[in-house]
């Protein structure tokens, strides 16, 4: 079995294009195996996987639980609330606990940024980082990477990929950047200027304020939700001014020159980011992106299960 460069999957930009080429070959195949009638391969039948979300998750937490049993995985589910972190049980503490049930791989979700690093140093098991803060979320980027691959072929180099909306607080932001760029891809940042970090410049990307300027400039758009569960201050004056700058409506589209391919990480807020005729139209590969996370999660664990 071929392995990936890394131990863990901690974030995108530990990654090799060589790595990224493997994990979206071995997709391929788990894609076939997961739209045929059974559904399950044995590859991971002694292995035992603890999926750790110490933050609210419905897509991520189902789509890697699927993966797992999809490889006939033993599965673990652990949720920070109710459990003995509520009393004050550290990070470390808690999953040498679930270790010491021999459990092989962690699939974790932190809201601090730097939490699956951490982790990979202090304990004896793969991990893998299902979210970390604001700052990296590897397996949507590859989902998302997958997802164009599939749209334009399997080389994205020159492809135009704008990223849209809350760029400062979003993991699936930066991964995506980390990956796009590893893979060739031109990368257009768009958003508020309060919602763009500072010196964003210095990955490669280009910025713009202007919504319709960057649907003009992309082949593919890419509409990240606005965090308000992460905002501590007001970054825009109402949800009704950022709709008029930065929503996607049918209007807008009709008034583009070309078709473009629409994307979402989810969860959508529908008339937000994307009304409902956008999100569910031709051009919205958003379904496919939640079907392909399962086969690229497939990809991931079989291959980090393999490495060690």
């Amino acid at each position: 079995m071929s392995a990936l460069s890394q131990p863990h999957l901690l974030g995108i930009k530990y990654l090799q294009p060589s790595d990224l080429q493997l994990i979206f070959e071995t997709a391929d195949e788990f894609y076939e195996v997961i739209n045929r009638p059974i559904k399950k391969v044995p590859s991971l039948r002694d292995k035992t996987i603890a999926n750790i979300f110490f933050e609210n998750s419905t897509r991520t937490k189902l789509s890697f639980e699927l993966a797992e049993k999809r490889l006939s995985a033993d599965v673990i589910n652990f949720s920070a609330s109710g459990s003995s972190v509520a009393k004050g049980e550290t990070l470390v503490d808690t999953v040498n606990n679930i270790l010491a049930m021999k459990v092989d791989m962690v699939v974790m979700r932190h809201p601090n940024p730097g939490a699956a690093h951490f982790l990979a140093s202090q304990v004896k098991a793969t991990i893998i980082n299902a979210g970390d803060g604001a700052h990296e979320h590897p397996t949507q980027a590859l989902l998302d990477a997958y997802s164009i691959r599939q749209k334009f072929g399997k080389d994205l180099k020159g492809l135009r990929v704008a990223i849209i909306g809350d760029i400062l607080h979003s993991r699936v932001a930066l991964s995506n950047i980390f990956c796009l760029r590893m893979l060739g891809a031109e990368v257009q940042l768009c958003g508020p200027a309060t919602l763009m970090p500072r010196y964003i410049e210095s990955l490669g990307v280009t910025v713009s304020y202007d919504l319709m300027q960057t649907l003009q400039w992309c082949d593919v758009a890419n509409f990240l939700r606005v965090q308000h569960e992460r905002m501590d201050v007001k970054y825009f004056p109402s949800i009704r001014e950022y709709v008029m700058q930065y929503g996607l409506n049918s209007q807008l589209l009709d008034r583009l020159n070309k078709p473009i391919t629409i994307m979402h990480p989810g969860p959508i807020n529908r008339g937000v980011e994307l009304t409902s005729e956008v999100a569910d139209s031709a051009q919205s590969i958003i379904l496919q992106q939640v079907e392909n996370g399962v086969a690229i999660r497939m990809a991931v664990l079989y291959l980090l299960a393999g490495s060690r």
